[in-house]
């Protein structure tokens, strides 16, 4: 029975599958790889010989034309020698014409008139050099064999030239610069330079840049021969070998001191060494007239008084944006400070918020009522709470009350803990504006405001309420600042400009919203970036693991928990709070004690679930993104993401709950398909990590090739079933 054939159905269908196959990409196993690999690598190695034996041939074939025109020329001064005399004198008689008549006075067989002196010598050598002529009647052959003969003889250098000029055999193969390389690669070798080697050292300092190395040397600082520094034992330079007065003042002016900071006291930093601080912290300012950032707490201006409370806190080094935001707090300046999560900003404007309150009146019957100095801003409960925490360890000490103004808590309370009054109150926006309308709180002698988190803050919706809590403050301007006149919107009244507080603005990122903020309510703000703005802290570890399905996701998740390898404080993050619940309950079941934060528990329960993680009652903590930024948990070694946020920067700040303070951390991500949205931006980040290692199901995944946007996926997914049907 014959073979029934094919429909067109069936063609169709098979072109489209031969398509598909094409198009998607080809993954070759490790022995395919490697495979390839040795054959690329032997046919350079085939192509190598095959070059330097070329190269033999070419040197041998040049050698063996060099011995023979050696032959030739020692043959020739054999044949020819006893005739030179005599073809000399005959091609110089032909060149200058018959001889003249012989005079009487000349000796006999002489010729009168011959040039002596230099002119003489010019004739000897220009006829000793010249060939003779060719001897009329010769064939052409042996006038070639002659002239050949009587070429100029060749010396080694002159061969070795030749060979470096059309051959190159003594030049290197020059390092093809790759286009990714960041370290840049001069293109000429160096007997292409055209400086000759023995040139004075000014020479190549000015090609260079005119660097100045002062008491290095004898001659403009360098020295030619050995370059070695000559300096005394503590690592200043040694200028008593400069002659000249001027040099030596200069020297001493901007003398060379190759010590590190770290060795060096304070008097000795130069710009250089502060620059080179900066780098190691990696901060970044400016704003004009920036001062030197802190190294160590004892080198600073912070009053005494907070320097005992420091001690005592245990604060051991400043952290980065502590070493450069608290110099110029103290100098009472409005600053923008845009640093990672869990860098230390809550003591970095604590601190000189509580300089500038011990300068102002203390609290009295009579300015009590007037409210607080300070104020601090949070965008939710737990971040207003945990600055509260930080703030009274400082404030206590000193003498200061805080008082912390969030929902949740009733009113009453809060106008209880307000009747004596508090320098320094601590709250979000929308609580504290429904105190300032109820006129529970009234703010007429605040003249210190911090915003914290205020990205955060916006992105909740509290630009409104930011705006009428700002424009609440006092309008009139501070002591000791230049208040000049201005005339008002009618042309009539005269109203006084100068600054009116401080204000501290404390973000990860800049959105428009932040701007406007910035530029309405900040006066020559000093801008500070520490690290890389909306990046996660080297010092967590960042893995990924694809893993589908719910069921997977907590077997997967209890084993790791099971291994023993994390330590409990840990924290679960998940997207909804149906399934902080339900993942709470399996953790629950399986043996751990788990408690749970996100936005359907009240206030006390929050509390409640942060305080039991925090000593010890609870091991893991599952959270929505409610806790993902501003929850300072101590030593939390391990971050899972349950289910990957929705996008990068609240993945930064979830990852962000550990490595804090320095220490190391773990993060693990489970993936699925789903996640597409994200996968590009982090696969950049985790390839940012110097401690972590993008997996190769991630690497090669088809989303994270290129940014996917919703509009993208939702066409993806609809294409989806038309392709089914």
């Amino acid at each position: 029975m014959a073979p029934e054939p094919l429909s067109i159905d069936s063609l169709l269908q098979q072109q489209r599958e031969a398509k598909e196959a094409a198009s998607k990409p080809k993954f070759l196993s490790k022995e395919e790889r490697a495979k390839i690999a040795i054959a690329k690598r032997a046919q350079e190695i085939r192509e190598q010989k095959e070059k330097e034996e070329t190269s033999k041939q070419q040197r041998a074939t040049f050698e063996q034309e060099a011995e023979e025109l050696r032959q030739r020329e020692r043959q020739s001064s054999s044949r020819y020698g006893r005739n030179d005399d005599r073809d000399n004198r005959g091609r110089r008689d032909n060149r200058r014409g018959p001889p003249p008549p012989p005079s009487s006075s000349a000796p006999r067989g002489s010729y009168p008139n011959v040039p002596t002196g230099p002119r003489a010598e010019r004739d000897k050598s220009a006829s000793s050099s010249m060939p003779p002529p060719p001897v009329p009647g010769s064939d052409s052959n042996s006038f070639a064999e002659t002239s050949a003969s009587y070429a100029p003889s060749m010396t080694d250098n002159d061969r070795e030239a030749i060979r470096s000029r059309y051959l190159g055999v003594d030049k290197k193969r020059r390092k093809i610069r790759k286009m990714n390389d960041r370290k840049f690669v001069f293109d000429w070798d160096n007997q292409d330079d055209t400086m000759a080697d023995d040139a004075p050292s000014w020479v190549g300092s000015q090609r260079q840049g005119a660097q100045v190395m002062f008491g290095r040397g004898h001659l403009a600082g360098m020295d030619d021969n050995t370059g070695t520094r000559r300096g005394s034992g503590n690592g200043a330079a040694d200028i008593s070998h400069l002659a000249d007065p001027m040099e030596r003042r200069k020297a001493a002016k901007a003398g060379l001191d190759e010590r590190h900071w770290t060795e060096k006291p304070l008097a000795d930093m130069k710009e250089r060494d502060w620059r080179i601080f900066r780098e190691d912290f990696s901060i970044s300012a400016r704003g004009g007239q920036i001062p030197h950032p802190l190294r160590s707490w004892e080198e600073s201006d912070i009053p005494k008084s907070i320097l005992e409370c420091i001690e005592q806190i245990g604060y051991k080094e400043p952290s980065p944006i502590q070493r450069q935001a608290i110099p110029i707090g103290l100098q009472n300046r409005d600053i923008i400070g845009i640093a990672e999560t869990g860098s230390g900003k809550t003591a970095a404007f604590v601190i000189p918020m509580l300089a500038f309150i011990e300068g102002l009146a203390p609290f009295t019957d009579d300015n009590r009522h007037l409210g607080p100095y300070a104020l601090i801003l949070a965008p939710t409960r737990e971040l207003a709470q945990q600055i509260e925490t930080e703030a009274r360890k400082f404030a206590n000490p000193l003498g200061f009350k805080c008082v912390s103004i969030v929902g949740g808590r009733a009113m009453e309370e809060q106008q209880f803990n307000l009747r004596e009054g508090a320098e320094i109150i601590i709250a979000t926006p929308g609580r504290l504006k429904d105190v300032i309308e109820r006129h529970v709180l009234v703010l007429s002698q605040c003249r210190y405001v911090v915003m914290d988190e205020a990205d955060r803050m916006v992105h909740l919706g509290f630009e409104a309420d930011l705006t009428f809590i700002l424009d609440a403050l006092p309008s009139e301007t501070m002591e000791g600042e230049d208040a000049g006149e201005q005339m008002d919107v009618d042309g009539e009244t005269m109203i006084k400009k100068g600054r009116t507080r401080v204000t501290t603005l404390f973000s990860a990122t800049m959105p428009p919203a932040v701007e406007r903020l910035a530029r309405k309510y900040l006066r020559k703000p000093a801008v500070i970036t520490i690290g890389e703005a909306g990046r996660a802290v080297d010092t967590v570890e960042q893995r990924v693991e694809f893993v589908n399905g719910d069921e997977k996701k907590k077997q997967r998740m209890l084993e790791i928990l099971n291994s023993g390898v994390y330590a409990s404080p840990i924290i679960v993050f998940v997207n909804q709070k149906k399934t902080a619940d339900m993942v709470a309950k399996d953790l629950q079941r399986a043996g751990w004690s788990a408690a749970t934060l996100h936005s359907g528990k009240n206030q006390e329960q929050r509390e409640s679930s942060l305080q039991s993680l925090r000593n010890g009652e609870s091991d893991i903590l599952v959270a929505t993104d409610l806790a993902g930024r501003g929850i300072d948990v101590p030593d939390v070694s391990l971050v899972i993401n349950f289910q990957m946020a929705s996008s990068i920067e609240a993945y930064v700040h979830r990852i962000g709950r550990t490595g804090r303070a320095g220490k190391q951390g773990v993060a693990i991500t489970f993936l699925t398909n789903d996640d597409d949205e994200v996968m590009y931006d982090l696969k950049n980040e985790i390839s940012k990590s110097p401690v972590s290692k993008v997996p190769p199901e991630l690497a090669k995944h088809e989303s994270a090739q290129h940014r996917v946007s919703r509009d993208m996926k939702r066409k993806r997914e609809g294409e989806e079933p038309e392709q089914q049907l």
